[in-house]
């Protein structure tokens, strides 16, 4: 489990295919002398599980379904890339709860400058801006951002300096495609008014119905 709060960028040092998967070494830009075998990291918002360690950085796999969903399978040698490493029960929750488990991808098809800040604003498909809101939050190439419009096939962010500073997004273009995974709990919820059936015979109700639902504000 991750936030959405970058914590440094790295550079892919090698890349290598292998049928349908491929393997990346990561180079990071910051810190990682802990870093072990076997712990989650997201790179780019895609969560990977470290499979080597070396003088170069670090190496992961990526596999087929990850590279069909996700924009990793676009990367090249010398890109930089955004890094997090997984969520620790005593860390703070800065940004929100991000799984890793990226959905689909958008494209940019506006960015521009407004004081400080950046404007873009991200296609996605329909079957993922059923769960954005205004106000509510999405991970855009694993960065936690709020979103500040959406419609029915787009979404709107803002990108101040210092998360310019912190992560690639800046390095992005018109056209671009970008990770998006959108937020979990909306799923969750979505489920929930859609299992309204009983329960199988011999089972107890979960008692969450939608009327409780609606009653504590998750209804329209």
């Amino acid at each position: 489990m991750f936030t959405g709060l970058i914590q440094g960028k790295g550079t892919i040092q090698s890349i290598g295919r292998s049928g349908g998967d491929m393997k990346m070494t990561i180079s990071p830009l910051f810190s990682m002398d802990d870093c072990a075998l076997g712990e989650s990291i997201a790179v780019n918002g895609v969560c990977l599980t470290v499979t080597g360690i070396g003088p170069d950085g670090f190496s992961v796999d990526v596999s087929g379904e990850t590279l069909s969903r996700s924009t990793l399978g676009f990367l090249r040698e010398k890109e930089e890339v955004n890094l997090e490493r997984a969520l620790r029960l005593s860390d703070r929750l800065g940004g929100h709860l991000v799984a890793g488990h990226v959905d689909g991808m958008g494209k940019i098809t506006r960015k521009e400058q407004r004081d400080r800040s950046w404007f873009f604003r991200i296609q996605i498909e329909r079957a993922l801006a059923r769960y954005t809101i205004e106000k509510g939050s999405i991970a855009v190439d694993g960065i936690s951002l709020t979103i500040n419009r959406c419609g029915e096939t787009f979404v709107e962010v803002n990108i101040i300096p210092e998360t310019a500073k912190q992560t690639t997004i800046l390095n992005k273009r018109t056209g671009d495609p970008v990770n998006i995974e959108v937020d979990l709990i909306g799923k969750y919820v979505e489920k929930f008014f859609q299992n309204k059936q009983s329960p199988p015979k011999g089972e107890a109700s979960s008692g969450i119905t939608g009327e409780m639902l609606t009653k504590y504000g998750f209804g329209e």
